[in-house]
C-alpha cells in the first residue's frame, strides 16, 4: 500500500524559457532502459515477489523503501520534462501554425500527443518496455542486477548533464546523481553482508565523486548521499541493519531517516490554449466553480 504526498522531492527552478531538445534528451532518464521507470519497476516487482520476507526482512526493507523513493524520482524527472517545454510555442489562431516551433524539435511527439509534457518513453521516442524488468527470484542475483542498474542510470545522467546546461535539467540531475550514488552503495553493502564480497572495491564505476558537478555539490554538502529514507513512518526500519557505518568515499556517517524528505511544491502548469489544454474556458471554469460550491466543496 502506498501513501502519496503532493510534493516533489526537491524544488525545481521555474525557467523563463524552455528547451524542447533538452526535454527530449531527459526523456532517456525517465523511460530509457536505465531510466527512473526501470529502476522503479525493477524494485517494485522484486518487492512484490520477494521470498522469505520475514527471515530476510532487512533486504526486503531495503528494496521496498528504495521502491517508494523511485516513485518520487519518476515524478521529479517528469516534472523536469514538463518545465523544459515551457514557452516553446505560442497561442494564436490555428491557421498561423502556433505549434510551428515543435515541427523541428527532437521529439515532435511531445507537441502532438501530450500537450508538451512527459512521455513514458526514451530519448528516441520508444515507449518504456516491461522487458526492462529483471526479477529472478534469487536475492543475490537481483541485488547484483540492481547494483549494475544504478551504475548504468548514473552513467546516463552524467552524459545528459554534459549535453545540456539548462538549469532545470541540471538541478534534477545534480540531485539524482547524489541519490543514485547512495543506492549504488546500499546495494553493494547488502551484497557484502550476504556474500562477503566487497563491491565497493570495484567503485568508482563510473566515478562517484559528485563534487565535479556544480548542481550536485550543494546536495553533497548537505549529506544527502549519506541518507536512506524508510518512506514510511512505521515500516522498513530494518534497512538500518544494512545501511550503517561510514561512506567509503567520504568517510561520513551513514544515517537512516524515518519517513520522507521534506519535499517542495509541485510546479503548476499554465493553460496552453494552442494545445487545447486543459480545454476549459474561463466561462466553463466559473460554471465548474459554482457546481463544486453547490456540492459542498
Amino acid at each position: 500500500m502506498f501513501k502519496r504526498m503532493n510534493r516533489l522531492v526537491i524544488e525545481l527552478p521555474i525557467p523563463e524559457h524552455g528547451d524542447a531538445n533538452a526535454a527530449a534528451a531527459v526523456q532517456e532518464l525517465l523511460g530509457g532502459r536505465f531510466g527512473e521507470m526501470s529502476t522503479l519497476n525493477n524494485y517494485l516487482y522484486q518487492s512484490f515477489n520477494f521470498r522469505n520476507k520475514k527471515k530476510l526482512k532487512p533486504f526486503y526493507d531495503l528494496v521496498a523503501s528504495i521502491t517508494a523513493e523511485e516513485v518520487g524520482h519518476v515524478e521529479l524527472v517528469s516534472n523536469t520534462i514538463n518545465l523544459l517545454t515551457t514557452g516553446t510555442t505560442f497561442p494564436g489562431d490555428p491557421d498561423i501554425t502556433p505549434l510551428q516551433n515543435g515541427l523541428n524539435k527532437r521529439n515532435t511527439y511531445h507537441f502532438i500527443a501530450t500537450a508538451q509534457t512527459a512521455l513514458p518513453g526514451d530519448s528516441m521516442g520508444k515507449s518504456w518496455n516491461g522487458d526492462y524488468v529483471f526479477n529472478s527470484g534469487n536475492l543475490v542475483l537481483d541485488l547484483l542486477h540492481n547494483f549494475f542498474l544504478e551504475i548504468g542510470a548514473r552513467t546516463h545522467k552524467m552524459r545528459v548533464y554534459e549535453m545540456t546546461d539548462h538549469p532545470v535539467a541540471r538541478e534534477m540531475i545534480g540531485y539524482l546523481l547524489v541519490r543514485g550514488g547512495a543506492h549504488i552503495l546500499a546495494y553493494a553493502k547488502a551484497i557484502e553482508i550476504i556474500t562477503g564480497a566487497d563491491l565497493t572495491k570495484m567503485l568508482p564505476i563510473p566515478n562517484l565523486d559528485n563534487t565535479q558537478f556544480d548542481y550536485a555539490r550543494k546536495y553533497e554538502a548537505r549529506g544527502i548521499g549519506n541518507i536512506l529514507y524508510t518512506w514510511s513512518d512505521t515500516d522498513y526500519k530494518d534497512i538500518g541493519l544494512i545501511w550503517k557505518g561510514t561512506n567509503p568515499l567520504s568517510g561520513a556517517q551513514l544515517q537512516v531517516v524515518v519517513g520522507t524528505p521534506e519535499g517542495a511544491p509541485i510546479p503548476n502548469l499554465d493553460d496552453l490554449p494552442e494545445e487545447f489544454a486543459p480545454g476549459i474556458s474561463a466561462e466553463q471554469f466559473i460554471e465548474i466553480a459554482k457546481r463544486l460550491s453547490g456540492a459542498g466543496f
